[in-house]
């Protein structure tokens, strides 16, 4: 039986951007794949196109060469209209600010997703309150953003990434806006949920602390993505 397809993969992935007159490539043919379930976290400097990794992988930026595949699909073969969609059904994502809509309670923020992709019914709701159970927020569900914590509101985006059960999930910084302790039982949370769904995870970080936790660590090098083998290399 050949085996499964990886859910992310990137060929000889190229972006370059003019600065000053001078061309800069970011990325020089990267290459990857990531398998179903893996949890893999990309470190690397501020500048070093960790951000631009995961915007050629969402397809909101377009590489110069090389392509990205996401669960079988070639991203940048659709059009602006397709790559939204394909964002919305296939992909979740945890940003450094939650980006939960003020207006919107928390379980109205964590059923946007479904709504925007027609899926709303008895058992999105009763998904939507069984993932805030799973992050001790099952009393909240009517509260809206602002009556949360820093670590409440990302707890909520976590489970709108996950609740249209996505193929991928992309993390960026998913634990930089909060205090070292709330960011610990983040990465917590993070992982446990990640792994109990079978999701596939890519995050950007600095911490440590969630690299401690990944299947695989990698680092943009000289434009190269490269396989860390010991975290006491530099971030």
């Amino acid at each position: 039986m050949a085996a499964p397809a990886p859910v992310v993969r990137l060929h000889d992935l190229t972006r370059r951007y003019e600065e000053a007159g001078r061309t800069r490539t970011v990325l020089d043919r990267a290459q990857v794949d990531i398998q179903k379930g893996e949890f893999v976290v990309l470190l690397g400097p501020s500048g070093s196109g960790k951000s631009t990794l995961l915007n050629l992988i969402a397809g909101i930026d377009a590489p110069d060469e090389g392509w990205v595949e996401v669960d079988g699909v070639r991203v940048h073969d659709l059009d602006e209209r397709g790559r939204t969609l394909f964002r919305r059904e296939r992909m979740g994502f945890v940003f450094q600010f939650f980006n939960l809509l003020p207006t919107l309670t928390v379980e109205e923020n964590l059923l946007l997703p479904l709504e925007l992709n027609g899926r709303i019914g008895p058992d999105e709701h009763a998904r939507a309150l069984e993932l805030l159970e799973l992050v001790g927020l099952h009393d909240r569900a009517e509260a809206f953003p602002d009556r949360l914590s820093g670590g409440e509101q990302q707890r909520v985006a976590l489970c709108r990434a996950l609740i249209h059960e996505p193929a991928l999930i992309l993390a960026d910084e998913p634990t930089g806006n909060l205090d070292p302790e709330t960011g610990e039982r983040m990465i917590e949370w993070l992982d446990r949920l990640v792994r109990q769904s079978g999701r596939t995870l890519l995050a950007v970080t600095h911490s440590r602390e969630l690299a401690a936790h990944a299947d695989r660590v990698l680092r943009i090098e000289r434009g190269q993505l490269v396989e860390v083998s010991g975290l006491n290399e530099p971030a």
